[in-house]
């Protein structure tokens, strides 16, 4: 895409504004090549954004309306971003690394939340409490006011709307720090909120460095509430901040996930969920499938056909990849694409068998090899960290308590599968596996709608469904005496 534009800008009180401290580089990870300049907030921007949200809130410009205003213009929102779909996801492609086909994806999942959200305004009702004649007792939810919102740079439309989107159906205003990687396709956010009339300072855009704006907008006295995806050390730096100010925060903070793969399973089914599962983004999904544990009977099929599945995929600038298929794109940069080599590396010389993969590619940009590692310690290193990468473990079991006990043996508890013919075995597992969301023959299922979260140290809170709109509102009760 030749004419995407060289300079990007922060998005404060309805405004578009350069950075205190000047601008960052974007790369493109296909190429390792500049791709754009971005506007690079400090802590004084930080602070502006935040008192844009505040005054928006004490306005009332957003709790005052009539929620089913508020909801026509969440979903019109979404419907602009829907118009700019292609232009957003070249943009998204570019910077991001994920094939062309990938970021249309995304860019479209990007709106459906606003299409949802906006839809549910109207049915946040409170209750009637019942205490005798003599009294009349009801409740109310009230946004916290506002709403700080810090994105990873995997997915940063998908994420960046289903915070935005809960936290303007529930009256908050926002403030959102775009990751420094991947900033440029956030700006269509606030292009979609300055688009439909969005009240001043209902949402601020901000691409900032983490230990400046990013802990600024954690620590910040005025922030009511706290939105935080990323990894487990900042997620925990982001909750010690805010339990500093006692403020309530939703944390997602990352998986190290296991598909159970019992001896019925169909095969066919599983290894297309594996090519969903652990090769969608190259790997970089919080809920990816990064483990597989599979029965003895079935493990050395499994591993042949994971093999072959990973070896005939084409890996390349996500730019030239317009349709989905047995393709993948670039890692985020070299580093993560480094790092994830290095897991691969020193887990072939503790023991494990790379049977495929886990090598850089020769190309320009940071691409690695679709990689199965087979024979995998469940306690070893690879056993247990999260990769964020192309990479897969594979793990043989002989008995379900045994499958349950590796798939729980982790400090993450994100997602989990399980692939079998048997419904009970697929009800007793579920059941058994300590995990926020459970898939069942297909990874990934679900959409929108579905609460998403985690156990352990993946975090706590829930996004998507109706389930995320109790983070971002508190209940008051108003008792009268007749």
């Amino acid at each position: 895409m030749s004419n995407i534009a060289e300079y990007w800008k922060n998005y404060i009180d309805n405004q578009w504004a350069d950075g205190g401290s000047e601008r960052l580089s974007i790369e493109n990870p296909a190429t390792g090549g500049h791709l754009a300049w971005q506007a690079l907030a400090n802590r004084q921007d930080t602070a502006r954004a935040v008192s844009a949200a505040k005054a928006c809130h004490e306005s009332g410009a957003l709790s005052a309306m009539r929620p089913v205003e508020r909801g026509r213009l969440i979903r019109q929102m979404g419907e602009w971003l829907l118009d700019h779909v292609e232009e957003i996801a070249n943009i998204l492609c570019l910077e991001q690394g994920k094939q062309l086909w990938e970021a249309k994806n995304e860019a479209t999942n990007c709106a459906r939340y606003y299409e949802y959200y906006g839809n549910q305004v109207e049915t946040l009702e409170g209750k009637s409490i019942p205490l005798g004649q003599n009294y009349l007792d009801f409740t109310i939810y009230e946004p916290y006011g506002v709403s700080a919102q810090i994105i990873p740079w995997n997915f940063p439309l998908e994420i960046s709307a289903r915070s935005i989107a809960a936290g303007i159906a529930t009256a908050n205003a926002c403030v959102v720090k775009s990751p420094e990687l991947a900033p440029l396709s956030s700006q269509y956010l606030a292009r979609a909120a300055e688009a439909v009339g969005l009240p001043k300072g209902a949402l601020n855009l901000i691409c900032g460095l983490g230990d400046e704006a990013g802990a600024a907008l954690s620590e910040h006295g005025d922030v009511n509430q706290m939105v935080f995806t990323g990894s487990l050390a900042t997620g925990i730096r982001i909750a010690a901040s805010a339990a500093q100010n006692i403020v309530p925060c939703v944390l997602e903070l990352g998986g190290k996930s296991a598909a159970i793969v019992s001896s019925d399973a169909d095969l066919d089914n599983f290894i297309k969920s594996l090519r969903a599962g652990i090769f969608t983004n190259s790997g970089q999904v919080c809920s990816a499938m990064s483990r597989a544990i599979v029965h003895e009977d079935i493990h050395d099929e499994v591993v042949e056909r994971a093999v072959e599945l990973a070896q005939s995929i084409s890996v390349g600038p996500g730019i030239e990849r317009t349709q989905p298929g047995l393709n993948m794109g670039a890692m985020i940069n070299k580093n993560q694409r480094d790092k994830a080599e290095a897991f691969c590396q020193r887990a072939g010389h503790d023991g494990a068998r790379i049977v495929t993969g886990g090598h850089r590619l020769n190309h320009h940009g940071s691409f690695l090899q679709p990689t199965i590692i087979d024979k995998v310690d469940p306690a070893g290193e690879l056993g247990q960290t999260e990769v964020f990468g192309p990479v897969i473990s594979i793990m043989k079991y002989q008995s379900e308590n045994q499958a349950i006990e590796i798939a729980n043996g982790t400090q993450y508890g994100l997602v989990g599968g399980i692939f079998t013919r048997d419904l009970d075995r697929a009800m007793n597992t579920a059941r058994k596996l300590r995990a926020g969301q459970i898939f069942v023959n297909e990874w990934f299922a679900g959409g929108v709608e579905t609460p998403f979260g985690g156990y352990g140290k993946s975090g706590y809170g829930r996004e998507k469904g109706r389930e995320a709109l109790s983070n971002y509102i508190q209940t008051k009760n108003v008792a009268i005496r007749l």
